[in-house]
């Protein structure tokens, strides 16, 4: 298996073994300077930003912004041949990266509270994102924001983001550009892309870029199958005062025994030993299948000298059809399980919109830089579910199946059993969300802009229906309002250096009281929850190189059920909001290239995240769950001088210990990953022609990576990457 995967890296970059004799024959006619020239155009291409869009606040640079911002640019993306919007933000020491509980998608963690690929915004709209699974080789840049951010973009939709968000923005036509790119990972996933644009008409008013994807085979897990298909395209208009822009994206991701999460059937289970790196506990007949249609549009209009008026809305269309399996571990030294099913059929149409205006003007000595504008998230979710009958030799059923975490026990696809799952083939709406806000914010500059001292304020609605899967009544309505504000401080004693200090809040819908026999106040629906973040750091920008420290502390409120006896019902419990989490630490991270021959990517983080005001105060001052108590990523790239057109990379990936249970009884080693690669620059008809090669855990090391929300994540074995990429 091993020399397969070898056999075919050689293969793939042999391939650009053809560029050879033009490669000799343009040497004979080119100086070595134009060759170097090119070359290091290639190596010099920005990897990482931290300056960009901040939703409300506009366009920042990184010394003007009172946050911790980074942006993972399409270079990058190209660079480390990164397959998932979760393999480009492993780049990150302030993110990990999970699953969903029970499903194949992925899942963020930032300053140790979850955020859902849900919640993924798309140039600042909510819901427009493709769920799940991201293809990133449609997009110009990843942008991470650390901690709370419902004045920024407003309340996620999918009520999560309370650490931290991520937008994406898409590839636009900047100039003419030409890309073909081959490629192979794992045990046989080939796979291809392309990347094309150009500008034309009078003054290059007209852009258009389009880029595709291609992807199937066996990755390196055991016997899990992928197959991706993706198509994005942008169309723009700029001239005189306006800017429009038109972007579509199509998006088909397919994996077939896919390795699942695994659950330990109660807390005085201890944590059972990794299995083999490339094991595979799935069953045979499981797979997720998600398919997603997005358009976006945006227009920007400069009204007058520094004003902007802005428009823009767009629509998804998703189709999500999963047959899922989890392993409940029964026995950690013998690895014995059970097996249950989860049949889910999932349509999604979503509908975004914001406008606004944003303008700068001078007063008494004073700048000012406003913002006002509001936001809209339409929200349907038609779904359906089925529990899986397995059928026993002597002919019953029963909806769970032996299986052991060692040695998988494969069983054939079981029988949907009868329930309240509602219509598999036309499922019904289960929810439907409506999000408002309208915003408010002015950025004071004093002293020449030395002093910047941002204040805003958002008013948000969330409104939130519940539908019976079986007679389409709503069952219930959730409506609230909150105000979330904003401040923020930055200082800036020299054109390279400042202090920044906020005050921010997070937003999502509070809880509805469970409805069941004991709970004394069901459906009883709570105020949104709203988290308060305190946040001061540094930024120093020197060359081309960034490093920032930040302190910060957030507090999530938590629900839980307390004990109310009364003599008719002693077991009687009441849903109360009382809870806390709170996470608080330090991050530091370093993006640039400090030298012509060096680049760094990374940091750290250390998270203090403690569980407070819990039921009857069993678990106060633990650590939460899955939240590691330090993260370490560090990413370097090296320009040989002996070899001037090759990069060598290396990247170290470490996590501290976390708990899976909120005793703590059962605690996740600390794990440590290394990755390996190297990238060479030829020069044909002075176009660029790189090669690629890189191994992700070069030494397999079997570890659980993620014990977020009570599942354990496998982390992913030894896996090979080799691409040719061809560009005019």
């Amino acid at each position: 298996m091993k020399t397969v995967r070898w056999t075919a890296c050689v293969a793939i970059l042999a391939s650009a073994s053809s560029a050879a004799p033009a490669q000799a024959q343009e040497q004979a006619r080119a100086t070595d300077t134009d060759q170097d020239i090119v070359v290091t155009g290639q190596q010099q291409r920005s990897q990482v930003s931290s300056e960009g869009s901040l939703g409300a606040l506009g366009e920042r640079t990184a010394l003007e912004t009172p946050f911790n911002v980074r942006n993972y640019t399409a270079q990058l993306i190209l660079d480390q041949q990164s397959e998932t919007l979760g393999e480009v933000l492993e780049n990150d020491p302030t993110v990990r990266i999970t699953q969903g509980f029970g499903n194949q998608s992925e899942l963020f963690v930032i300053r140790g509270f979850p955020l859902a690929g849900d919640d993924v915004a798309l140039d600042g709209l909510y819901g427009i994102t493709p769920r799940q699974l991201v293809s990133p080789e449609l997009y110009d840049r990843v942008q991470v924001l650390n901690g709370s951010s419902a004045f920024l973009f407003g309340a996620a939709p999918g009520g999560s983001g309370l650490g931290g968000g991520i937008n994406l923005t898409p590839k636009r036509a900047e100039k003419t550009l030409y890309r073909a790119t081959a490629s192979y990972a794992g045990d046989g996933l080939w796979g291809g892309a392309i990347d094309a644009g150009t500008r034309f008409g009078e003054e290059d008013a007209f852009g258009f870029r389009v880029n595709g994807v291609y992807r199937d085979g066996d990755t390196a897990v055991d016997e899990e199958r992928r197959s991706v298909r993706v198509v994005g395209a942008d169309f723009d208009f700029r001239s005189g005062p306006g800017r429009f822009f038109l972007d579509f994206g199509y998006e088909d991701q397919r994996v077939y025994q896919p390795r699942p999460q695994v659950r330990l059937a109660n807390t005085s289970l201890a944590v059972p030993s990794v299995p083999s790196a490339d094991a595979n506990y799935a069953q045979p007949w499981a797979f997720t299948k998600l398919r997603d249609i997005y358009v976006l549009a945006r227009a920007e209009v400069d009204v007058a000298p520094d004003w902007t008026v802005y428009l823009a809305g767009g629509m998804r269309d998703g189709r999500e059809d999963g047959d899922y399996a989890t392993p409940t571990v029964t026995n950690s030294a013998t690895g014995a399980a059970t097996q249950a099913r989860l049949f889910v059929p999932r349509e999604d149409n979503n509908e975004s919109g914001q406008l606004g205006i944003r303008g700068k003007f001078g007063l008494a000595g004073t700048t000012h830089a406003i913002s006002v504008g509001g936001t809209l998230v339409l929200a349907e979710n038609r779904n359906a579910f089925a529990s899986g009958g397995y059928r026993s030799a002597s002919g019953a059923v029963a909806t769970t199946t032996p299986t052991n975490l060692y040695a998988p026990v494969a069983v054939p696809r079981p029988v949907n059993l009868p329930g309240s799952g509602g219509d598999l083939t036309n499922p019904p709406r289960a929810t439907y969300t409506e999000f408002g806000s309208i915003f408010a914010s002015d950025t004071i500059g004093l002293f020449e802009d030395r002093v910047l001292i941002t204040g805003g304020i958002r008013r948000q609605k969330l409104a939130v229906e519940s539908f019976s899967r079986t007679t389409l009544a709503r069952t219930s309505r959730y409506d609230r309002s909150a105000t979330t504000p904003v401040v923020g401080v930055v200082v800036r004693p020299n054109a390279s250096f400042s202090l920044y200090g906020n005050r921010i809040e997070g937003l999502v819908q509070g809880p509805t009281a469970p409805t069941n026999g004991t709970i004394l106040n069901p459906g009883e629906v709570f105020a949104p929850y709203r988290t308060t973040q305190y946040e001061v750091g540094a930024k120093w920008e020197i060359r081309r190189m960034t490093a920032t420290l930040a302190l910060f502390r957030t507090e999530q409120p938590n629900g839980y059920s307390v004990g109310t006896p009364t003599p008719t019902q002693p077991a009687a419990t009441t849903f109360v909001v009382d809870g806390l989490q709170r996470n608080q630490g330090v991050e530091l991270g370093f993006n640039g290239e400090p030298t012509d021959w060096l680049r760094i990517i990374g940091g750290g983080t250390i998270n203090d995240a403690k569980l407070r005001r819990t039921a009857g105060g069993l678990t106060d001052g633990n650590d939460a769950i899955g939240v590691p108590d330090y993260q370490i990523n560090l990413g370097l790239e090296v320009v040989p001088p002996f070899l001037r057109a090759a990069t060598l990379t290396g990247r170290l990936v470490q996590t501290g210990h976390q708990y899976l249970d909120a005793t703590n009884r059962q605690r996740l080693d600390d794990w440590t990953r290394f990755d390996l690669g190297m990238r060479y620059i030829l020069v044909a008809n002075e176009h660029p022609i790189t090669l690629r090669v890189s191994a992700e855990n070069i030494d397999n090391r079997r570890y659980w990576a993620s014990g977020f929300g009570g599942y354990l994540l496998q982390g992913q074995p030894r896996t090979v990457k080799a691409s040719v990429t061809v560009e005019y």
